[in-house]
């Protein structure tokens, strides 16, 4: 079973950036389909972003897409959100959430096994 833990959140004003990384542990990280999805308060969580097992894929929530930027260091144990250009609506408790089989549907919260505690991001005017 693996586990995973976010860090990097913070408070960043509009317009900067922020980079989030997941660290993976008790487990084969290469072998996870990994996400993040993020969650504001009173709203449902949604999907941000994804990438394959081995970063030949990536995928992403048209609010975000040409802003943040999904990677993975396989070596580390690690996915990464480069998360650029921000702004008031991405605050948010951002999570990653790693998948052991394919999925049908990248984007929905039901296909990922595991997921961590969250880091809250707070953007600032």
């Amino acid at each position: 079973q693996v586990q995973l833990v976010e860090s990097g959140g913070g408070v960043v004003q509009a317009g900067g950036s922020l980079r989030l990384s997941c660290a993976a542990s008790g487990g084969t990280f290469s072998i996870y389909f990994m996400g993040w999805f993020r969650q504001a308060p009173g709203k449902e969580r949604e999907f941000v972003a994804a990438i394959s097992r081995r970063a030949v894929n990536t995928y992403y929530a048209d609010f975000v897409k040409g802003r943040f930027t999904i990677s993975r260091d396989n070596a580390k144990n690690t996915v990464y959100l480069q998360m650029n250009s921000v702004k008031s609506e991405d605050t948010a408790v951002y999570y990653c959430a790693a998948a052991a089989e394919s999925l049908s549907v990248v984007a929905s919260p039901r296909g990922y096994n595991y997921w961590g505690q969250g880091t809250q991001v707070t953007v600032s005017a």
